[in-house]
């Protein structure tokens, strides 16, 4: 067996970027204010029990603030939610100026106009490489089938046609 070949991370970026995702964000009530992060590694993992998961980098900043709520709101962004797809990817400090949100009874924060919403808690936290797996429990959600989604391919938002 021939050694492993070592894979350039800008290439492996690119490739990666060759699979259109859909765009969710995760976001809880944290010391009173909104916190969150946009994740396009939004998967669902398990019908029995309810359970999703998304993929945090281990520099994330944000990531040490929302595992310690109780409830997480996953919102599921649709096309016409690009401009709040970009904020929430930002820095700044407050990424939810100007957004429309809700929170749960528990702290969960789920966008208006989301093409689907989960209420969710942590499970599990899996190491992977330089990024955790974190597999979260399903306790509420709904969707609406016709909202098209915002979905992001070849790093950049894109549209269903």
């Amino acid at each position: 067996m021939s050694p492993p070949q070592v894979i350039d991370s800008a290439r492996l970026r690119y490739v990666f970027g060759s699979f259109p995702s859909g765009v969710a964000v995760v976001a809880a009530v944290v010391e009173g204010r909104p916190v969150g992060l946009l994740v396009s590694s939004f998967t669902s993992v398990s019908l029995e029990p309810p359970l999703v998961s998304v993929c945090v980098a281990h520099s994330s900043n944000t990531w040490p603030l929302l595992r310690t709520a109780p409830r997480l709101g996953v919102s599921i962004l649709s096309a016409e939610q690009e401009r709040a797809g970009r904020q929430l990817a930002g820095r700044g400090a407050d990424r939810f100026a100007d957004l429309d949100w809700r929170t749960t009874d528990d702290g969960a924060v789920l966008l208006d106009d989301a093409g689907g919403w989960l209420e969710t808690s942590v499970s599990q936290q899996v190491r992977a490489g330089d990024h955790d797996i974190i597999v979260l429990q399903v306790h509420d959600l709904d969707a609406d089938h016709d909202v098209s989604p915002l979905v992001f391919h070849a790093s950049r938002f894109r549209r269903l046609e």
